[in-house]
């Protein structure tokens, strides 16, 4: 009869699937979490992703179905979204102030660019909205993750809420994979091409190559909150172009 030393150091060796997987896919976990809070606004913390995240992909290890005939990778990466969306909807991640900001920063790119003729740069949009460019551009970093697309412009009591429902609805969270009208499309494809030389670049890596922030900041040799003053202020420039075409 195998002694209860025995029995436990057979145990410590062999092979747990369950930890396994979790061992495996931990690194997926941290990738999400970093992809996800770049849309968000900076208060939310990504380690607080992370523990969700890693919360979810215990749970994809444990429920996984090897005969279903789905990858664990896709199934774990739903899990893992799944925790960290449902943690946010509990956090109420996306104050009003935020929509405001953004509302006000449209509204200055929209008066410079009829009078100007062209994009503005950092120094005028802060001059327009009477703010030292140093509070204009902490005003771009605390409004990181706004949408693309018009998720928080419709009237409801719920706006976090409905958000959070259109990235759980996209699983890879990203606008893009949000339009399928052909003629929405070429607005934001020509939208994207009009933008700043910088602004552009930090659009094709974040969209097409889905680097993270930090990763952005990598290649263009600028800090990590530098590259998210940049996202939000083309999201920003974005968002003007795509209201003037729905409001033709």
């Amino acid at each position: 009869m195998p002694t209860s030393r025995a029995i436990g150091a057979y145990q410590k060796h062999a092979t747990d699937p369950v930890e396994e997987r979790v061992n495996n896919f931990a690194p997926l976990v941290k990738k999400l979490a970093y992809h996800l809070v770049a849309r968000l606004p900076a208060s939310v913390e990504v380690d607080d992703l992370i523990q969700a995240g890693l919360i979810g992909l215990m749970d994809a290890a444990r429920n996984f179905d090897p005969t279903a005939g789905v990858l664990f990778e896709t199934y774990a990466t739903q899990r893992i979204r799944g925790a960290m969306l449902d943690e946010l909807r509990e956090a109420d991640w996306l104050p009003r102030q935020l929509r405001r900001s953004m509302r006000d920063i449209e509204a200055a790119l929209v008066k410079l660019e009829h009078k100007l003729g062209r994009a503005a740069n950092e120094s005028e949009v802060a001059d327009a909205m009477n703010l030292p460019l140093a509070d204009y551009q902490e005003l771009l970093a605390d409004c990181r993750g706004h949408q693309l697309i018009y998720y928080d412009d419709h009237d409801s009591e719920d706006d976090s809420r409905s958000a959070l429902d259109s990235m759980a609805a996209d699983h890879k969270s990203d606008p893009l994979n949000e339009i399928d009208d052909n003629a929405f499309r070429q607005v934001l494809i020509d939208g994207i091409a009009n933008l700043p030389e910088r602004e552009k670049m930090v659009m094709a890596l974040y969209y097409e190559q889905e680097l993270n922030l930090k990763e952005i900041g990598a290649v263009l040799n600028v800090s990590e909150s530098r590259v998210c003053q940049l996202h939000s202020q083309a999201v920003a420039r974005l968002r003007v172009k795509l209201r003037d075409w729905t409001q033709k």
